[in-house]
């Protein structure tokens, strides 16, 4: 029986779009941006400060890690709503019940997929069965917490009438929030809307809980997609920092903000973003995960607000309006030079960095001001770029398994080049001087003979920080092992030593993941 049109729902007056933020759970699923513990307590802190309303910190029944994650997250922040994902099964719910049990504020996030295509392939299950499913897994949840949010994978393919019969059968089991997923990124705005406007139409109890939309980018429509749900009367927008997660992304958050606020002619609607903590967030993230933002990102890429074209120049300077839709101001970019030097104090050092958004501990005010202090030595103009990247530096260091002690290089036109490298390795001095195809080539090779291992170079990326023969040169390496990858980040005048550190960075990421796969095989064993 085809559902009736729903004649009692009316579009929802509230202008309130809700950001759940999934950076640590779908975002972390992108292929080399894996996160520890402290990496994630920092994402989340700094999430908390963007101001965004729910935070998925993880898949607490997917690893120990993820569970602890989840759990520490919960136990740390009080302002946004803690979640956790679930399959449609009790053993999953009940690992996020127990990851969230500290959490001031806490929902549980249940799906199960409703397409032909999943049902068929993936689930081996008839609809009716998974109907069943999707009622029991949400009562369940719903008896743990009372903020439950269901579901339906791979929704934009779903028989229309068949995801009516879910999200009602949801919403009667207890679910508050009502999510919708393009999960292969396969509608367009138009057809998506029509979607969301249709569930608001037909499902006799949609007013009871408030519809989600969770969008992928795969043919780069994520951003529109989740704006043209919210016209049709969506009010939440799950999303992530640089739009990082599985395949092309998920809808960026700093794009479908800055979308809202900037075109309130056509999107009369508000979130609780701060918007000015954006850029600090694009490179937080950055800098953990060692995946560089491109230049041309909307919003918080290098070239968002430059201008090279002369007739654009020139319009700029006659009112800024003419070329920009928002200040950069407006995301937390700050123009100015640092007026600072190597006579400068502590005091003055800390007081920049509260300016440009950062709070941190006296180890790594001390850390940084050290470099700062030595960058000083070599540079002559240090703007905030290059105070950004020496905190990002210090955050994205993940261990000191490894460390460098020193690189020298004789490299050029007539011959392989020569790396002589002296490392600490696990408190142990190791050097080496070994020739390669050029002066990185000789350095990883130098780096790898030293630390063995299984592990292969999978990307290897280098940006200028700023402007100038003086600029800081930041590095991305990744590093893959047993199907396991890694990312090391590094900046520093000399693009050698930053391309060291960086591949160094990766190393001991990745020799805490061989302590705690080592870990698991040990207690499994036991």
């Amino acid at each position: 029986m085809e559902y009736e049109k729903n004649k009692s729902s009316s579009k929802s007056s509230s202008d309130k779009v809700l950001i759940f933020d999934t950076t640590l759970r779908d975002g972390e699923q992108s292929p080399g941006c894996s996160m520890n513990l402290e990496e994630k307590l920092r994402i989340a802190e700094t999430l908390q400060s963007l101001g965004v309303d729910i935070i998925e910190a993880g898949f607490a029944i997917a690893s120990n890690g993820d569970f602890e994650s989840v759990k520490k997250i919960s136990d740390t922040l009080d302002g946004p709503i803690i979640c956790s994902l679930s399959r449609a099964a009790h053993k999953d719910i009940d690992r996020s019940a127990e990851a969230l049990r500290f959490a001031k504020r806490k929902r549980i996030h249940t799906f199960l997929s409703t397409s032909p295509l999943h049902m068929k392939y993936k689930l081996q299950m008839e609809p009716e069965d998974v109907l069943d499913m999707v009622i029991d897994s949400v009562s369940y949840a719903r008896n743990k917490v009372e903020d439950v949010e269901w579901s339906p994978e791979d929704g934009s393919r779903t028989d229309h009438d068949f995801l009516c019969r879910c999200v009602e059968g949801a919403i009667k089991a207890g679910a508050t929030t009502i999510n919708i997923p393009d999960t292969v990124g396969y509608a367009i705005p138009e057809e998506f809307g029509s979607l969301i406007g249709m569930l608001k139409n037909k499902v006799p109890n949609i007013d009871k809980a408030i519809l989600s939309v969770h969008c992928h980018n795969d043919l780069g429509l994520a951003v529109a997609n989740s704006l043209a749900a919210v016209k049709e009367g969506a009010r939440q927008i799950e999303c992530t920092i640089n739009g990082i997660g599985e395949r092309a992304g998920n809808t960026s958050l700093e794009e479908v903000v800055m979308a809202i606020k900037t075109r309130k002619d056509l999107l009369p609607f508000d979130t609780n973003i701060n918007t000015e903590v954006i850029t600090r967030s694009s490179r937080l993230l950055s800098a953990i995960t060692g995946f560089s933002v491109q230049p041309n990102k909307a919003i918080v890429g290098a070239n968002a607000f430059a201008h090279e074209s002369g007739i654009h120049q020139d319009g700029m300077l006659k009112h800024s309006g003419t070329y920009e839709i928002m200040t950069p101001e407006s995301v937390g970019l700050n123009k100015s030079t640092l007026v600072m030097g190597k006579h400068s104090g502590r005091h003055a050092f800390k007081s920049k960095l509260k300016e440009l958004g950062y709070e941190v501990s006296d180890n790594h005010l001390n850390d940084a001001f050290q470099r700062f202090k030595d960058l000083s030595d070599k540079k002559k103009d240090i703007f905030d770029d290059d105070i950004i990247a020496l905190v990002d530096d210090g955050i994205a260091d993940s261990g000191d398994f490894v460390k460098l002690n020193s690189l020298s290089l004789e490299c050029g036109s007539k011959g392989p080049a020569l790396a002589k490298i002296s490392l600490t390795v696990f408190d142990n001095i190791e050097e080496i001087e070994i020739n390669g195809d050029g002066p990185v080539d000789a350095i990883f090779k130098g780096i790898s003979s030293i630390v063995e291992g299984n592990y292969k170079l999978q990307l290897f990326a280098v940006n200028a920080v700023t402007e100038g023969t003086d600029a800081q040169a930041e590095v991305s390496v990744r590093l893959i092992e047993n199907g396991r990858s890694v990312n090391g980040q590094a900046a520093d005048t000399d693009t050698m030593v930053a391309a060291a550190r960086a591949y160094i960075g990766a190393l001991n990421k990745l020799i805490i993941k061989r302590e705690k796969k080592s870990l698991i095989n040990n207690l499994v064993g036991k």
